[in-house]
């Protein structure tokens, strides 16, 4: 049977974009949230207004549409919430953020069903969550979305149709969507076991072989990193 992976890469051509971006009319920006980017100093990681400035200025600067990255990134933002820290923090970036304004819809990349759904509200966590369940080929997969809009959720149910190309999601403001700058997570998810409106974001450095396998690049479906 086909890895999922390769299914994929070899049905590319028929997903829709995830956020309105035109690459004839627009630019797309990376951001970088790991030690290496000197820019990123402990104030703006501890300061959440200050931490919307600079992910604002960064897009801004560069004259963007919305700031990109962070699949397999090893990021020090999780300093600022003690869900992430232990013997071992996690801090392996298992999605592809997309970086942009409170209220960006959110589109169906493929056909699918909602799977399930969740405000998860702790500080740093996804706030407003969306799973879809997918299948390709009798190959089932699933998408989540992380840090939505509250109201996006209020009137959802399991087993929903969502067609490819139907807004269904919209950004969410700091206060809904886990006190981050507002962004998409996106992340591909093979194997999602008895999860429910939630699936780790982020893992340990010493899982991710574990949780790349099953998460894998997001940019298969979303096809933006050829822009930067």
């Amino acid at each position: 049977m086909k890895s999922l992976i390769t299914i994929l890469e070899e049905h590319k051509a028929q997903f829709a974009t995830v956020v309105d971006f035109s690459a004839a009319q627009q630019r797309l920006v990376a951001m970088n949230f790991t030690a290496e980017n000197s820019e990123l100093s402990e104030h703006y990681i501890a300061d959440i207004n200050w931490f919307i400035l600079y992910v604002e200025q960064k897009i801004k600067n560069a004259a963007a549409a919305f700031g990109i990255g962070g699949y397999a990134e090893n990021r020090i933002l999780y300093k600022r919430f003690s869900q992430f820290t232990g013997e071992e923090s996690r801090s392996i970036h298992l999605g592809l953020d997309i970086w942009g304004p409170a209220g960006t819809k959110v589109y169906a990349p493929l056909g699918g069903m909602v799977h399930s759904f969740a405000y998860n509200e702790a500080e740093g966590d996804y706030g407003a969550t969306i799973i879809l369940q997918h299948q390709i080929e009798m190959v089932s997969f699933y998408t989540l979305y992380g840090h939505l809009s509250k109201s996006d959720i209020a009137f959802l149910r399991k087993g929903m149709v969502i067609t490819r190309g139907q807004c269904f999601g919209h950004f969410g403001q700091p206060n809904e969507n886990g006190n981050w700058p507002p962004h998409l997570h996106f992340q591909i998810i093979e194997d999602i076991g008895m999860k429910e409106g939630d699936y780790p974001g982020v893992c340990m450095p010493s899982e991710k072989a574990k949780y790349f396998a099953n998460s894998p690049n997001p940019d298969l479906i979303l096809q933006l990193n050829k822009y930067l």
